[in-house]
């Protein structure tokens, strides 16, 4: 496909796959809020970007005017789209679909993972530590969350190549290439049935079977369509939204030396600093679909059109942080919103921490002194997720 046109005017044309966007958001997001604080673009067929903290956190809880069928901004929309529950769910459908997810990611369930992504974490180090540096999002971050995930699935970890692809072709080749998505929702779909169709005949104890063995409010068990949805869900959320926050984190302390020793020297001040982390370098960007005509910050907004949920920009909305373009790993009020707000907050938020805290924790033990490797950029993931994607690090002192 041909690629879109730069955008000139982030106000009346924006595009989150813009390379401009995809290198340095933040810029734009302060344009926008002094300018417009809900921008719109006819592309993607219509999309608005409210960029404050209360807009976004005003669009979240109203499910009546805004529906969550829809979670990607893409060039196409599809009817129906493919559901993937709860996070594709409206009330009152949502509540029963997220009660089902609920009690396999609270704390006490999270905590049994610890051990083995602690182990994870020293495995995938073992295997470049003795070298001089290393891609960190290739050789690290991008695997912490595939090994947990699959644990959990218990699906194979040599398979964590394929859902890398199929992150991919989802989230960034697909944005303007529906045959891609497709695709990949089709790879999705014949892979988990394959574990489905298994475990219906050897049962296992795993997440899989656990959904399979779940049952409605009225006693009757979830579809195969069901499954397949919470599935896909669940491997794309949980993957790409980790791999990201845990490169961002160590993009800043690469380059932030004074933050590095500060967490080295007080370790109990990291769980901290993981929450300002999330709030500086938020993940995920999510979509709504505009249902019912209504005005948000003075912007009307029309029926047809979608709109782009920035959490990134809101918690960046100086309004509500101080210093909200400063990292400051030992901020005390964070009221950041990185995992959602409203109904459809983030349902793996526990497992999102542990797994950041984690990867970080081990890192700052066994490698203390790192720094970005000069000679090679840092890359982004484009579009509605935001993570490194290169990570080039330098080990030692420079």
């Amino acid at each position: 496909m041909s690629n879109p046109a730069p955008v000139t005017d982030w106000v009346h044309d924006f595009d989150h796959t813009d390379p401009t966007w995809t290198e340095n958001p933040y810029p734009i997001w302060d344009e926008l809020r002094v300018k417009c604080p809900v921008a719109h673009t006819n592309r993607f067929l219509g999309v608005y970007l409210p960029t404050t903290y209360e807009a976004v956190k005003e669009i979240c809880y109203d499910t009546d005017h805004f529906s969550s069928r829809r979670v990607v901004v893409r060039s196409v929309r599809p009817e129906p789209p493919p559901p993937a529950p709860p996070i594709t769910s409206d009330p009152p459908e949502h509540k029963r679909a997220k009660q089902i997810l609920l009690p396999l990611f609270m704390p006490d369930e999270v905590k049994k993972l610890e051990p083995r992504v602690r182990a994870i974490c020293n495995e995938l180090i073992d295997g470049f530590i003795n070298d001089k540096g290393c891609d960190a999002a290739a050789r690290y971050t991008k695997y912490v969350p595939i090994r947990a995930v699959t644990n959990m699935f218990g699906i194979p970890e040599t398979d964590g190549d394929l859902f890398i692809k199929w992150i991919h072709e989802i989230l960034e080749l697909g944005l303007h290439d529906d045959a891609v998505v497709m695709k990949a929702v089709q790879e999705m779909m014949a892979y988990f049935t394959g574990h489905i169709e298994a475990r219906k005949k050897h049962p296992t104890d795993d997440l899989i079977s656990t959904l399979m063995n779940a049952r409605t409010e009225d006693g009757e068990p979830l579809t195969d369509m069901h499954v397949q949805g919470a599935l896909r869900l669940l491997l794309v959320a949980s993957i790409d939204t980790t791999w990201s926050a845990i490169g961002s984190s160590l993009w800043h302390l690469a380059k932030t030396p004074a933050d590095r020793a500060r967490l080295i020297a007080e370790p109990e001040l990291l769980p901290t600093a993981i929450e300002e982390f999330l709030r500086a370098f938020s993940p995920a960007s999510s979509g709504r679909e505009v249902m019912k005509e209504t005005t948000v910050s003075g912007c009307p907004m029309k029926p047809g059109n979608m709109v782009l949920l920035a959490f990134p920009a809101a918690n960046r909305d100086p309004t509500v942080f101080p210093d909200a373009d400063k990292v400051i790993i030992d901020r005390k009020e964070n009221r950041h919103i990185a995992f959602g707000v409203g109904i459809h907050r983030c349902v793996g938020a526990h497992l999102a921490r542990m797994e950041m805290f984690v990867a970080i924790e081990e890192w700052l033990k066994r490698i203390p002194d790192f720094r970005l490797d000069p000679s090679r950029p840092t890359t982004w993931s484009e579009g509605s997720l935001r993570g490194p994607r290169q990570l080039p690090l330098l080990f030692g002192k420079s």
